[in-house]
C-alpha cells in the first residue's frame, strides 16, 4: 500500500481519507483491506472510532486505525 501511495502521489496532491490526485489529475483512493474488517465490526462504538480516526488521515495508517479500534 505504501509503495502504491508513493508512486501515485508523486507529483500529485494527497487528499483526505486515502484519496489522492495523481500528476495527470486522476483521482484514486488507496484503501487497505484491514479498513473494511475494522469498520464492519458488529460493535458500533469500535466501527465509529475507526471512522473518526480515518477522517483525520490523508494516507490511511493501519496501525493508527487498529489503536482506535482497540480503545475503550
Amino acid at each position: 500500500m505504501d509503495e502504491l501511495w508513493e508512486k501515485l502521489s508523486a507529483g500529485g496532491v494527497p487528499q483526505q481519507c486515502g484519496w489522492l490526485q495523481d500528476k495527470y489529475g486522476l483521482s484514486w483512493q488507496i484503501i487497505p483491506s484491514a479498513l473494511g474488517q475494522l469498520m464492519n465490526d458488529p460493535d458500533p462504538a469500535k466501527a465509529s472510532r475507526v471512522m473518526q480516526a480515518m477522517m483525520k488521515m490523508t494516507k490511511i495508517d493501519i496501525a493508527a486505525l487498529k489503536r482506535a479500534y482497540a480503545q475503550r
